[in-house]
């Protein structure tokens, strides 16, 4: 669980005459286009209304409709070329003549269930789309050939889950996910229960305390800061190290946006996934161009209070991840330049990849361009490792700490027939050099030894949190 990062200039053509002068206007974008490296049909009719589909060479889902309007600020074309601004990944769309036969035709609820025709779909995504392959060594004929063989029209709901679950686990693959329906999940839980049931040991293990991601963030922050500044946020903590050291605790690259959020949703199923629930029922591009107003609001109040620091720490060392472009807001504000290329990617399809695009982030006003140290760990993921590899092309920032998780590539969400969804990797996401660092982890500049179990290491600093202040100034001290 990525806002616009450059700003796109138009040019305007001036013709210096007598008559009136005209404004260019873009293109119409009605009719079908067909995206190049995400499996996406957008068709758009009478500039009122637009669908994507999911599409592989067997099936055409419909996957959102809406409103033109929800998407035309997010629209460029040129030539035969349709762009699509989402967070910060510019999809391209060829135009197609006509929307695909298999669009038209609608599903009856038979086949929409068929487990044989959803498995079918499921692979021929992943044999489109799964960028990683030869990274993890993986025999997608003889895997496949495997796992259709488990499977019949009378497979039950639960048993294609756990076979299209288990096909994921196979392809070691970072962001994948399976999402069904509640019904689905409470027949799953009820057979784990059985099974935990059957296979119950006594055990008498001494059981250690278990921490979350934003429970030590939080501990770790309350400790290190000689002077709290935060105000306003419960997702960023910030303040002063000592008198020369700002600090700044990012939690997360999610959960800022204001999606004016029924209190009664909140209530009934808790804020996170109230938050969820609403930002699905929003256009993408709209929901991420949210979540950047929401962290550019907390970082402007940062900077202003942190701007006399001389130095100053972005921990990212508990940050699972969220969206690139919130990453990238929060770094627009450290640039040492106007304007920097941060980093590349290109989406596989077929046999083939689209054309590699670079990723430009372009500096606030008054940007703090002094020294700036970023803490990682192998908890930091996602979108604070696409956050750690821009770091790599900023002359004034230095990683510590230990390198990242390695699960870097955009998930790239899909719908089977069913209705279910499903995500796996298709973006390979590299340095300015084209190195990409899926499954290594972005490296840092100074080791400081984090265990790399979760837990051990979240206990070995919440167990000595002086210690683990004493170590980051040492190490800010040494790379200085």
């Amino acid at each position: 669980m990525k806002h616009q990062i450059g700003l796109i200039v138009f040019a305007t053509f001036l013709v210096f005459s007598c008559k009136p002068q005209v404004k260019n206007i873009m293109p119409s974008a009605n009719g079908t286009w067909k995206s190049i490296g995400s499996g996406w049909i957008l068709n758009i009719k009478d500039s009122t209304e637009y669908a994507f589909y999911d599409i592989t060479s067997i099936s055409c889902i419909p996957s959102r409709k809406g409103n033109f309007k929800e998407i035309e600020s997010s629209l460029q074309i040129h030539d035969d070329t349709l762009s699509l601004q989402k967070g910060i990944i510019s999809y391209k769309f060829i135009k197609h003549e006509e929307l695909p036969q298999l669009c038209e035709t609608e599903l009856t609820e038979t086949r929409k269930n068929d487990p044989v025709y959803n498995f079918e779909v499921f692979a021929e995504t992943v044999k489109e789309h799964y960028a990683f392959f030869d990274l993890n060594q993986i025999d997608w004929n003889s895997l496949y050939n495997t796992q259709r063989a488990k499977i019949n029209v009378n497979t039950s709901d639960v048993e294609l889950f756990q076979l299209i679950d288990h096909t994921f686990e196979q392809l070691n693959d970072n962001h994948a996910y399976l999402e069904a329906t509640d019904d689905l999940y409470e027949a799953l839980d009820s057979l784990q229960t059985d099974l935990a049931e059957d296979n119950l040991v006594e055990e008498n293990t001494e059981e250690l305390p278990e921490y979350g991601d934003f429970t030590v963030a939080e501990i770790v922050a309350k400790n290190h800061l000689e002077e709290e500044m935060t105000t306003d946020s419960w997702l960023m903590q910030w303040g002063k190290l000592n008198d020369k050291i700002g600090y700044v605790q990012i939690k997360a690259m999610w959960l800022y946006a204001d999606l004016n959020i029924p209190e009664d949703l909140i209530q009934e199923i808790g804020y996170v996934d109230a938050y969820v629930e609403t930002f699905h029922q929003l256009y993408e591009g709209e929901y991420m161009h949210k979540e950047v107003l929401g962290v550019r609001k907390t970082m402007k109040k940062i900077l202003q209070d942190l701007s006399n620091m001389e130095s100053i720490v972005l921990d990212v060392r508990f940050n699972g991840g969220g969206q690139d472009a919130v990453s990238y807001e929060i770094l627009s504000w450290f640039l040492p330049r106007q304007k920097l290329q941060v980093a590349t990617e290109k989406l596989r399809y077929g046999t083939s990849y689209s054309p590699t695009q670079s990723i430009i982030i372009e500096a606030k006003d008054n940007a703090f361009t002094k020294n700036v140290y970023v803490l990682t760990s192998q908890q930091s993921a996602s979108a604070a490792e696409s956050f750690a590899i821009a770091t790599m092309a900023m002359s004034n920032v230095k990683r510590i700490g230990m390198p990242t998780d390695g699960a870097i590539s955009t998930a790239l969400e899909k719908k089977l027939p069913n209705g279910w969804a499903i995500a796996l990797s298709n973006e390979l996401f590299m340095d300015n050099n084209g190195k990409t660092y899926e499954n290594l982890g972005v490296p840092v500049d100074f080791e400081l030894g984090y265990a790399e179990d979760r837990q051990t290491f979240f206990r070995s600093v919440v167990n000595d949190l002086e210690a683990d202040k004493q170590t980051i100034l040492k190490a800010v001290n040494a790379i200085q």
